[in-house]
């Protein structure tokens, strides 16, 4: 079942590369009392991915804390290592948070899988943004397959 509006955000582990190296995240602490915006990719490196959706958070970066959001987070069925370098590439610089749910456990769980084997890149995320708020959804915008309309930085800004 895909998660909902108004939803509690499942418990999982994430993991997001550090100076230190891989440093696991849990869900729980991930959103408990704040407020995160969090968009997922299928993939990191992949063109639109890479071209548009990372590039419209942290261009939105400022817009959107200023509307009260605590982090900006981006999840893909990537490993850490993979999201690590993906981050430096994009010039995150902070704003943005890359976390990896390498084995997606958590895209699991929120039902949000897409099936991208016929590409030869096995289970990976759905494209799509929600906003959180103290472990609960309050926004969701989940893409069309293949699509790019409702899942980018200025359509949850303007939710905001």
């Amino acid at each position: 079942m895909t998660i909902s509006i108004g939803d509690k955000i499942p418990a999982a582990t994430l993991v997001e590369m550090t100076a230190d190296g891989p440093n696991k995240v849990s869900t729980d602490e991930l959103f408990a009392g704040r407020t995160v915006a969090v968009f997922a990719v299928p993939g990191a490196f992949t063109p639109t991915c890479s071209a548009r959706h990372l590039p419209g958070f942290v261009e939105q970066a400022d817009q959107i804390a200023a509307k009260g959001v605590d982090e900006i987070v981006c999840i893909s069925v990537n490993d850490a290592f993979v999201m690590g370098a993906w981050g430096k590439a994009q010039g995150v610089d902070g704003k943005v948070r890359l976390l990896a749910d390498g084995n997606g456990d958590l895209t699991k769980a929120l039902g949000l899988t897409l099936d991208g084997t016929g590409f030869g890149m096995g289970l990976r995320s759905q494209r799509y943004s929600m906003l959180v708020k103290d472990d609960v959804v309050t926004q969701l915008n989940v893409e069309k397959p293949g699509a790019f309309e409702v899942s980018d930085a200025g359509t949850l800004l303007g939710q905001l």
